[in-house]
C-alpha cells in the first residue's frame, strides 16, 4: 500500500486529480492493476487515503521535531521550520490539498481543523506554562497556521529562497514581536 500511496503523490501531484489515472498510479509505483484493488476501490478513495497520509507525514514532520520541550515560541519556530523542510521535499502537498477542498471536502477540512487544532494546544500550553499571554484561541491559531501555509506556498513550492530556520525565525519575530512600530519608529507611506 506504501507503494501506492507514494506513487499516487507523484501521479496527483503532476497530473492533478482529474488528469490523474489508477493506470498511472500503478505504473509508477511498479505494481499490477490488480494490486490497486487489493487496497483502493477508486481512484477517489486513494486520493481520500493520500490526503490523510499527507496530513499525517506533516503532523510527524512536526513532532519529530517536537521532541525535545521547548519554550512555547521556540516550539512554533521548529514546528515551522519542519513543515518547510517537509514542503520543499514534497511540493506536490500543495496541489493535492488544494484540490482536495473540490474532490473530498471533508478531508480539506480535516486536514485544516486538525493542524489548527495541534497549534491551539501548543499556544495553551504556552499559556498554562506562562510563556504566553492569556486569550490566546482558536483564531490565533488559524492566524498562524495561515502565515505557515503561506510561507510554505512562496518559499517551498514556488522557490527554496532562505532555509526553513531562517524563514521559520521571521515568522516567529513576527509572533515575538508583533509588527507595530515601537517609540514612533513608523514612517508614513513605507510598505504596500
Amino acid at each position: 500500500m506504501r507503494k501506492l500511496l507514494d506513487a499516487a503523490a507523484i501521479e496527483f501531484g503532476e497530473n492533478g486529480f482529474h488528469e490523474a489515472s489508477i493506470t498511472g498510479i500503478t505504473r509508477r509505483a511498479g505494481t499490477a492493476l490488480g494490486s490497486f484493488y487489493t487496497y483502493f476501490d477508486s481512484k477517489d478513495e486513494i486520493f481520500r487515503a493520500l490526503v490523510d497520509d499527507l496530513s499525517g507525514k506533516v503532523k510527524q514532520a512536526a513532532r519529530e521535531a517536537l521532541r525535545d520541550p521547548l519554550p512555547a515560541l521556540e516550539t512554533e519556530q521548529a514546528a515551522l521550520a519542519a513543515f518547510l523542510r517537509f514542503a520543499r521535499e514534497h511540493k506536490e502537498i500543495y496541489r493535492i490539498i488544494d484540490e482536495s477542498e473540490f474532490v473530498d471536502p471533508a478531508s480539506f477540512r480535516i486536514h485544516y481543523e486538525s493542524t489548527a487544532r495541534r497549534i491551539r494546544e501548543r499556544l495553551a500550553e504556552g499559556t498554562r506554562k506562562g510563556e504566553l499571554r492569556e486569550g490566546l484561541g482558536e483564531a490565533h491559531a488559524w492566524a498562524i497556521m495561515g502565515m505557515n501555509v503561506f510561507l510554505g506556498l512562496r518559499y517551498a513550492v514556488w522557490s527554496n529562497e532562505g532555509t526553513p530556520e531562517s524563514l521559520a525565525e521571521l515568522a516567529n519575530s513576527i509572533l515575538r514581536e508583533g509588527i507595530a512600530a515601537r517609540n514612533g519608529t513608523a514612517r508614513d507611506g513605507d510598505g504596500d
